[in-house]
């Protein structure tokens, strides 16, 4: 109902508002004021250790400098506890003394209309758990058995069944009174001046309702239990209830669960796919799982999600889907960002989903990928360098200008500031004119953390280095080398590196960020390296014919045959298709890091003599010139070592005498 502006004002002002909350959230002795009216404590929002929640009595106002809540008396107990406008207003008039001034008959009959669709929605949901228990919802009893979910669980989210029929839902709602006009202002019949009879919009799905952030049904999703249904997964249509842009499936739940409990401290929230994962994540025990309803995330559903947890984390998979997905959330989310509250991304492993994790490894498996999620900076920093080539001063330049303009976006000034200084260190060091302590190691790949997932295979961000056999060392894939003829052919270690890669896609699947940002010298290779990587973006490849066959027909014949005749004339087994996939791994490893060290040694090369001109400025040559003296002969050292590699191929069936 609507109330006069003076009586709203009337009970705000009788009743102060640290007086509401007090009963809420208990304030911080040392930081609040209260001869002031200056009150702080936790937020009740989106859970905290420190308190950040601030309420003023003056000015009858809170806000958190957390999440970003604010409102005045009516909003808390709104957002709280779940009131309807009325409602709290009738709270608050109650703890001021006062009378509830009369009531408006035709808002009260509208506000009357749409409990009663709440209502409706409540019915459906209730009908559709007895069919789910009934006879004809064996099938769907079955599958929920098979995707292991137990009778609590399935209580617990109201899970239903909807029979296949087209009038079973609509003569039951009939039977309670239900109007065919509320059931089509609910969704739950198809109807429309073009359809003579409604029908019901859910057959034969398992139902799964969807609430709002009161615990109000608003709305359903239906699992199709034939495999011939058009849609796997249907919603409910947009209706006066239901936005599904402004909704995030376990809401409610999810906000609770977040909060601190047992002297545990607060949850970020996570958003994962679907129902199933949110479902199968909280009958784990990690109940702060939301889901976006079958579309991108929104600024509506973003919003939300800052306002339950100050950085929650985003689920995706580790596929290219999965990363296009993570990078249109960088976009909505980079304009937006206010300090403190921010995104991290988790990657799951390609073709895995939290359901599958969970019933793999359990809740220790999920919290595990949760530990590693990354910021939202880092994922702004891969998407920008990954299988990019800055070889030249141009297209460093470049990079650096994508990154400014792409941090201009960022409204906050603080945080805009703090980006663009973010994203100009990391380039200083991508390039090799970093800090001399701290930060990435310049050999890195450019993405944030040394190399994305540590040395190859070995996930995780370490920098140690791997162990290499002596006959490796001693390889010629330390050095380039020359065709018969005495011209110059691509790099023997890259074409190495590479040619093992196409003959064995699998690794590259392994490793993917680490392999798509792999820093090739050779023109050639490089453009090689590129077409490779858009065949593993737009299929599935399984091996190195399969490989071959795509970059033929996109054109790179010529350059496969050139470079296959090099591995093979330098004898090179590992780099072949006949090569056991073990050991193929096993000479990638050490190639990729005799690969990364030779690299570094040139970069470190440059920059100890730009150091040098300084240090001859100021007459200070001696360490300087040691250093450099010191680099020189390790370069030299790796490019005098050659020999055949050894002790690989015994799983291979490699002949003796080589190839």
């Amino acid at each position: 109902m609507r109330f006069p502006p003076s009586f709203l004002d009337e009970i705000r002002d009788r009743v102060p508002i640290s007086t509401l909350i007090g009963t809420r959230v208990p304030f911080d002795r040392k930081k609040s004021n209260p001869s002031r009216g200056d009150f702080w404590g936790c937020c009740p929002f989106h859970g905290e250790n420190t308190p950040s929640f601030h309420c003023e009595d003056r000015k009858g106002r809170y806000h958190c400098f957390g999440c970003g809540v604010s409102g005045d008396h009516f909003n808390f107990l709104i957002e709280l506890e779940g009131l309807k406008f009325p409602e709290a207003v009738e709270r608050i008039a109650d703890m001021a003394g006062v009378p509830m001034p009369a009531r408006d008959p035709e808002m009260e009959q509208r506000e009357a209309q749409r409990s009663t669709l709440y209502d409706v929605m409540n019915l459906a949901a209730s009908y559709f758990e007895a069919q789910l228990q009934a006879a004809n919802g064996a099938k769907a009893r079955a599958y929920l058995r098979d995707r292991g979910l137990s009778a609590t669980t399935q209580q617990t989210f109201r899970i239903g069944y909807a029979p296949d029929s087209r009038n079973a839902l609509k003569e039951y709602l009939a039977s309670k009174g239900v109007s065919k006009e509320q059931m089509a202002a609910c969704g739950m019949v198809v109807a429309g001046p073009d359809i003579p009879v409604s029908y019901d919009r859910f057959r034969d799905r398992i139902m799964f309702p969807i609430e709002d952030l009161r615990g109000r049904i608003i709305a359903f999703g239906g699992r199709a239990m034939s495999p011939d249904a058009p849609a796997k997964y249907l919603n409910s249509p947009e209706t006066e209830l239901f936005h599904k842009g402004r909704v995030l499936y376990n809401g409610l739940r999810a906000r609770k669960a977040s909060q601190p409990q047992g002297g545990q401290p607060a949850k970020p929230v996570v958003v994962v796919e679907g129902y199933m994962d949110v479902i199968a994540l909280a009958q784990a025990g990690i109940g702060q799982a939301v889901a976006p309803l079958g579309t991108a995330l929104t600024d509506d559903q973003l919003n939300l999600l800052w306002r339950m947890s100050s950085e929650p984390v985003l689920c995706f998979d580790g596929d290219q889907a999965g990363l296009r997905a993570a990078n249109r959330v960088v976009d909505l989310a980079l304009p937006v960002l206010k300090p403190g509250q921010s995104l991290h991304f988790a990657l799951l492993e390609e073709g895995k989903d939290p359901d599958d994790l969970v019933k793999a490894q359990g809740a220790q498996g999920f919290r595990a990928v949760l530990a590693d999620a990354r910021p939202l900076a880092d994922m702004l920093w891969m998407r920008e360098t990954m299988g990019g080539t800055f070889d030249t001063p141009e297209r460093r330049a470049e990079l650096e200008a994508r990154l400014r303009e792409i941090t201009q976006k960022i409204a906050d000034e603080d945080i805009r500031r703090h980006y663009g200084q973010e994203m100009r260190d990391r380039a200083q060091q991508f390039f090799g004119r970093g800090r001399k302590t701290g930060g990435w190691n310049k050999n890195n790949s450019g993405n944030g953390k040394g190399n994305q997932f540590g040395q190859f295979g070995q996930r995780g961000g370490g920098t140690g280095r791997l162990t290499i056999s002596d006959s490796l060392a001693r390889s010629t894939l330390v050095k380039g080398g020359r065709t018969g003829s005495g011209s110059v052919a691509p790099p023997l270690r890259e074409t190495a590196i590479l040619m093992t890669l196409i003959n064995h896609p699998r690794l590259v699947e392994e490793d993917f960020e680490a392999m798509a940002a792999l820093d090739l010298e050779h023109e050639q290779l490089r453009q090689l390296h590129l077409a490779m990587l858009d065949v593993l973006a737009l299929s599935r490849v399984e091996d190195g014919i399969a490989m071959h066959q795509a970059l033929t027909k996109a054109g790179h014949g010529e350059e496969l045959a050139q470079m296959d005749q090099i591995v093979r004339r330098a004898r090179l087994w590992p780099a072949t298709t006949r090569a056991a996939e073990d050991d193929a791994r096993e000479a990638l490893k050490q190639a990729l890091h005799l690969h990364q060290r030779a690299r570094t040694l040139h970069k470190e090369l440059r920059a100890v003599e730009a150091a040098l001109e300084t240090a001859m400025a100021n007459d200070e040559t001696g360490e300087v010139f040691g250093r450099l003296l010191e680099i020189q002969n390790e370069i030299r050292k790796a490019d005098a070592t050659e020999a055949l590699i050894e002790g690989f191929g015994l799983s291979s069936g490699r002949p003796a005498g080589g190839f």
